[in-house]
């Protein structure tokens, strides 16, 4: 896919992981996915700009060891208005867990909750425009909210961001988001077959050119695999977790994301 100079509103625009242990977490990722990085100063927590070819595509920041957030990969949609986003939020049920801030002169950040529990962000681009490469191997290709109650959060990010739900056919509760013709992310209904403790939360997915052997090269690095490799129509996929715990989804896609 050519690389991407700016991301259409309400649509993915970056993804970022807080990690207790960066030195850790960058080393991983580097290993898999051939990453480099350009690290922030101390006043910005050491944030690391993850690279690809000389292109942006993922953050990774510190996570404060009081923080009652999880270790987790996190998605942001792109906004023309921060607070006119959250507002909207609350009016259809979901929380603010972080309240809009500029982040120095790269763009203006929220953080909130959807109403059935899935935390996500939102993102004004000014300096930073959100990953620049997306759908090649190494960088984000989907993501998909898993929730217990996909109507409802179906219902909440197409009023939110501006798309167009469709359910699929795959034998499960299935929505894609789309803006006009295109899907940009999903919304996947949680059954009794999954841990009953597992929250709502949203999964997000890396395109690798080799499913099975970044399966293997993850356990080599410390990771851990919890969905073996499994063909779908869209692609082989394997759900992972990092050595510190985050978890995100590889796939070798069927066809160009």
């Amino acid at each position: 896919m050519p690389t991407v100079e700016a991301h259409a509103v309400g649509t993915p625009t970056w993804m970022d992981l807080t990690t207790p242990d960066l030195e850790r977490t960058r080393a991983f990722y580097s290993a898999l996915f051939g990453w480099t990085y350009l690290i922030g100063p101390e006043e910005s927590g050491f944030y690391s700009m993850c690279q690809l070819n000389g292109r942006m595509v993922a953050g990774i920041g510190l996570k404060p060891k009081d923080a009652p957030y999880p270790t987790a990969w996190s998605v942001y949609f792109e906004a023309d208005d921060v607070d006119a986003f959250v507002q909207r939020a609350e009016k259809l049920g979901g929380k603010v867990a972080i309240a809009p801030m500029d982040v120095f002169d790269a763009g203006r950040l929220a953080f909130c909750t959807d109403p059935t529990g899935a935390s996500f962000g939102l993102w004004q681009s000014r300096g930073h425009k959100g990953a620049q490469l997306v759908g090649e191997p190494g960088t984000m290709a989907w993501h998909e909210v898993n929730t217990r109650d996909g109507i409802r959060a179906k219902d909440f990010y197409s009023a939110l961001l501006g798309l167009e739900a469709k359910k699929l056919d795959l034998g499960m509760d299935y929505w894609t988001l789309d803006k006009g013709s295109e899907p940009v992310a999903g919304v996947l209904q949680m059954t009794a077959q999954w841990p009953a403790d597992l929250p709502p939360h949203w999964m997000n997915y890396f395109a690798v050119t080799d499913t099975d052997a970044s399966v293997r090269k993850v356990t080599e690095l410390g990771g851990k695999v919890h969905v073996k490799p499994t063909d779908s129509p869209h692609g082989r996929y394997s759900v992972v977790t990092d050595p510190v715990g985050a978890a995100f989804t590889l796939i070798a896609p069927s066809r160009p994301t």
